[in-house]
């Protein structure tokens, strides 16, 4: 049988202790074992303080030295990042002897990075050079040190356990010459036999295309996705703290989810759409043209197989998740817009300088409107860009949220008809509604303040009161 390529999220990591006697062994023994490559997140906040909170938006090691005006802050927030990783790996090392190796690492790592960021300043001190042409490589620099920290303890903890565990660093760390991700993938795994040892491979993988340029903080499900085609894994199994489920069972109680079992990536598309990723949609296309089919699961509940994610159709409509985020609306209104082409692209430019991400739109003969996950501070930029354009445009941005039906075939299903009235029913408004031909999702747009009631009105009407799904076995 050929191996499984897996990965392990940020959150899931800071418990990595814990999975030991389930995820790495189990009931497993001997060449039993092994077959599994995993890749591993930075453990849990440590990325944060790295680059900026992915919530809060405060600034990280990355986002002081990007605004330094004291030549104090980012140094001081290097030293927390040193400090957090000790934190963290000491929570799953108890060797004295792995403890040391862990805590040098860290040193060297860090002292290496800060030596490059005194460097790079120094540099940009003369008129000939310009920080923000090297900020990208600085960003990535960073970043690649959580992983590269969590891969070499997690290496640690589990050669101390008796496991033939190997250390796969892709971050390129004092690397000289310049690769393709491919490349990078393929000479470190050139000798590796995953029948004999098992690869802890770092998330960041360092490459001539930039992964943090597109991806951002979703490259880890790029350089884990491009791993196993590039290896002909037989399955991609991504490992999170719960299982993918029917909605988010804080909303409306565990006894009321249900576990997908089996899905496809249409599915997975349209819940990265909605802010709740099962996998980059980038990352899903390279695993589909590869053939390797994708398993979530709970790192938690080692004997439930999770969830398959293929290209299967459905065995019979239903809808299978719903989820929603709070959205920005941007309506452009101009009376001259009838029967004029170019308004819509014009608005599009806007968006994509400003790196707005659309969720949906709609539009009628002199109306557009955008739905958008950003925040108000960008739209008040989006706003006078447009505004410059069209000047005699009436241009309206409000506060909204949506909630979104989703399932592989929502056909005979009345999704839309059913939706309005449940939420109807519930004592909401919902001030817009739409639904495509594909038929995997429906979307309805509610006030802010509505978001969480929606969603279980429309989790009772459309998943709670439909029979329990037939589906083939995962």
């Amino acid at each position: 049988m050929a191996h499984t390529v897996e990965k392990i999220g940020g959150t899931t990591m800071s418990r990595i202790n814990e999975l030991y006697d389930t995820l790495f062994t189990g009931d497993r023994s001997g060449p039993d074992i092994y077959g599994r490559v995993f890749i591993v997140s930075a453990f849990g906040g440590i990325t944060n303080l790295l680059l900026e909170h992915k919530k809060s938006g405060e600034p990280g090691v990355y986002g002081l030295f990007a605004n330094d005006d004291t030549h104090h802050a980012w140094h001081d927030q290097l030293d927390r990042v040193a400090q957090a990783m000790k934190d963290a790996h000491a929570e799953i090392l108890t060797a004295p002897a792995d403890l040391q190796q862990a805590d040098a690492f860290v040193d060297e790592r860090i002292h290496g990075a800060r030596g490059c960021l005194i460097d790079l300043q120094r540099l940009c001190s003369y008129g000939h050079f310009r920080l923000a042409e090297h900020m990208a490589h600085t960003r990535e620099l960073l970043s690649g040190l959580g992983e590269a920290h969590s891969a070499f303890a997690t290496t640690l903890m589990l050669q101390r356990n008796g496991l033939n565990a190997r250390f796969v660093d892709l971050s390129g760390w004092r690397d000289a010459g310049d690769v393709s991700l491919d490349e990078r993938i393929t000479n470190a795994f050139a000798d590796v036999d995953p029948s004999t040892e098992m690869p802890i491979v770092t998330g960041y993988a360092q490459c001539v295309e930039g992964l943090m340029g597109e991806f951002d903080r979703g490259y880890s499900e790029v350089t884990f996705s491009r791993l196993a085609a590039l290896t002909g894994a037989r399955e991609a199994i991504i490992h999170k703290e719960f299982h993918l489920s029917s909605c988010d069972p804080k909303l409306v109680g565990d006894a009321a989810v249900r576990k997908l079992g089996r899905t496809n990536f249409d599915v997975a598309d349209q819940l990265s759409n909605m802010g709740m990723e099962a996998i980059h949609p980038k990352a899903a296309k390279t695993l589909r043209q590869a053939d390797v089919p994708l398993r979530v699961t709970n790192a938690f509940d080692p004997g439930d197989p999770g969830t398959l994610i293929d290209d299967q159709p459905a065995d019979s409509p239903a809808v299978e998740i719903i989820t929603g985020l709070d959205i920005v609306t941007l309506e452009v209104f101009e009376q001259d817009m009838v029967g004029v082409k170019g308004y819509d692209a014009a608005i599009l430019d806007v968006l994509a300088r400003h790196r707005v991400r659309i969720v949906s739109k709609v539009s009628n003969a002199n109306t557009i409107t955008h739905y958008l996950d950003t925040s108000l501070k960008t739209m008040r930029r989006v706003e006078r860009d447009i505004a410059k354009l069209y000047p005699s445009a009436e241009i309206i941005t409000r506060t909204m949220s949506m909630v979104s039906a989703i399932g592989r075939d929502l056909n005979g299903l009345s999704v839309l008809t059913r939706g309005l009235t449940a939420i109807a029913g519930a004592g909401l408004e919902a001030v817009g509604a739409s639904q495509g031909p594909r038929n995997v999702d429906v979307q309805f747009v509610l006030d802010r303040d509505a978001l969480k009631p929606a969603i279980a009105a429309l989790h009772a009407e459309l998943i709670e009161a439909a029979p329990a799904r037939l589906t083939r076995a995962a």
